[in-house]
Formats: C-alpha cells, sequence, structure tokens
C-alpha cells in the first residue's frame, strides 16, 4: 500500500481496536458510527451507478459499471465482525471490483448482530443469492465474493444454497476471510504484534463478536455458520485472499486446506505485508489495486468474460 493509504488504514483499525477495549462498553451505535468511517479509505471508482434496491427482502446495492454486461453479476458481501458494516461502507471497494471484472455488482445488506443472531446473516445472504436466481441470472455467470465475516457468509451460502437443491455459482471469492468462531489458529498469535485491527497491545475480544452472534448457548463449532466443520463438497471453484501480517490468516489457509480436501478448486494468495482486507485502500493503494486486478482475471472467465 502507499504509505499515506497504509497509515490512514492502520490508524483507522488501531481507533477501532482501541474503542473495543473501552471500559465501559462503547454503545454499539456509536461503534457502528465509527465502523462506517472505515470506507473513507477507499476512492470512489468512477463510471459506476449505485442504486437500493429489495432483494427479495434483503436490503442491498446495485453496483453498476458504466458499460457492464447485464447478464453477469457478483453477490458481495461486507465484513464487520457480524456487528458493524454495511452496503454504504463497502460500496466503492465493491464498485472497484465490478468495474474491473466489467459486471454489475449486488451488494447485500444482511441484518445486525446481536440485535438479529445466527442464522440471520447466513439467511440474508442465501436470501440474496436466491433472489438473484430468481431475476434470472445464470449460475454459471454469477459469481460472490466477501471479505472479513462476509468471505465466511460468502461461502456459507453456497453451501446453504446446496443444501436447498440450488445451483451453486460459477465461483466464490473470500477475502480475509474469519469464520473461525472458536478462534483458534496459529497467526491469532504469531501475528498478534502486527494486525492493527485485531492485535496489537490490546487485542481485540473475538469473543465478544462470537457471543454477539450466536448468544450465550450457540454452537461455535455449528457447521452452518463455522466453514471449518462444513462438508465442502460441491462448492465452485474458490479463491481465497488474506494479508500477511492479519491475525485471521489462518482461517483462509485452513479453508484452502479443506477446500482441497473436499475436490474444491482452490487458488490461495498471501500478500505480504497487508492488513486485514486491505482492499478498503482500492483506488489509493497499489497492493489494493493488484489484488482487485487479480480477482477481475480469475473471475472473468468463470463468467464467461474474456
Amino acid at each position: 500500500m502507499t504509505e499515506t493509504t497504509l497509515d490512514w488504514l492502520t490508524a483507522h483499525y488501531r481507533t477501532v481496536n482501541a474503542a473495543s477495549a473501552m471500559d465501559p462498553p462503547m454503545p454499539m451505535a456509536e461503534s457502528r458510527d465509527l465502523n462506517e468511517h472505515w470506507g473513507d479509505a477507499t476512492a470512489e471508482p468512477g463510471g459506476v451507478d449505485y442504486l437500493e434496491v429489495d432483494a427479495g427482502g434483503v436490503p442491498a446495492m446495485w453496483a453498476a459499471p458504466e458499460g457492464a454486461a447485464d447478464d453477469r453479476v457478483l453477490l458481495c458481501v461486507h465484513g464487520g465482525g457480524f456487528i458493524a458494516g454495511s452496503m454504504y461502507t463497502h460500496r466503492k471497494m465493491f464498485g472497484h471490483l465490478a468495474r474491473a471484472a466489467g459486471v454489475r455488482a449486488l451488494i447485500a445488506g444482511y441484518r445486525l448482530a446481536p440485535e438479529h443472531r445466527h442464522p440471520a446473516q447466513v439467511d440474508d445472504t442465501t436470501g440474496a443469492y436466491a433472489w438473484l436466481l430468481e431475476q434470472g441470472f445464470r449460475p454459471d455467470r454469477l459469481a460472490v465474493a466477501g471479505d472479513s465475516a462476509g468471505g465466511g457468509l460468502a461461502v456459507q451460502a453456497m453451501l446453504h444454497a446446496r443444501d436447498r437443491g440450488l445451483p451453486v455459482a460459477a465461483g466464490v471469492m473470500p477475502l480475509s476471510p474469519w469464520f473461525d468462531l472458536e478462534n483458534g489458529g496459529e497467526t491469532r498469535t504469531t501475528n498478534v504484534r502486527t494486525d492493527a485491527l485485531f492485535g496489537g497491545e490490546t487485542p481485540m475480544n473475538l469473543d465478544f463478536l462470537t457471543w454477539a452472534l450466536l448468544g450465550e448457548h450457540g454452537d461455535p463449532t455449528d457447521p452452518s455458520i463455522n466453514v471449518l466443520y462444513a462438508d465442502l463438497t460441491g462448492l465452485p471453484p474458490m479463491y481465497i485472499q488474506a494479508g500477511g501480517i492479519e491475525m485471521i490468516l489462518d482461517d483462509g489457509l485452513r479453508l484452502a486446506a479443506l477446500a482441497e480436501k473436499a475436490g474444491v478448486e482452490v487458488t490461495v494468495e498471501i500478500f505480504e505485508g497487508e492488513q486485514h482486507t486491505w482492499h478498503m485502500g482500492a483506488g489509493r493503494s497499489p497492493a489494493a489495486d493488484e489484488a482487485i486486478r487479480k480477482l477481475a482475471a480469475w473471475v472473468r472467465p468463470r463468467l464467461g468474460l474474456g
């Protein structure tokens, strides 16, 4: 990333990290307002129109680049630890991806925890996918992308679609995915000093996010939300990107290993020196722009585009 963008994103992550450690806790509404500034790192993609839409009961937003193919689409799922983030925080970043791929993107705005606990988030994401199929989009011309918690939801949408007898998409792209609700993995320890969002001097209590999503008696090993315990057979080709200095790097690596074992075609790429969801620097950060170019190059042929 450029120094300016890296400094801004790192500073924002450290602000969010510090807010998570406040005692008494920051009110949820204030925390969400703070998270809405996540998208400030992203430049406007230019040449992209936005239109809010009801996607079968799920609030969503179309990102429509000028000259985009009308019959291909990306379903995009925002991150935010299941408790924050929105289609507005990620509007510009997914707009960059849509423009690079030359297709429209539907950015889903799923219900947030703890007001709405699992399976609301999976239901909304899967519902948005089913709505796209109902609109006449062919599954072989549809791909799914998501970052952080949205990366796990992107994979879960394909698992739930499969289990409901729906055709799966042509590809799925988890970006810095988080889905291990037990919060294990080696890099949660080895990268604690380098991860500006989850780590540092006062590491974020990821168990709080698990509680917010599942409640007191929820099961963090439930395969309907933790893909590490799911049967991944039949998933579409997968392209995982993760930052080399983020604590949840191991989530992506373990997903790749399990998917390959299940016979899924998997590409995994680690961007050394990058923070969690560095893609939010799109339009200002060479590393973010490179990641988006690679995503577009991977997905276009899977959607039947040259």
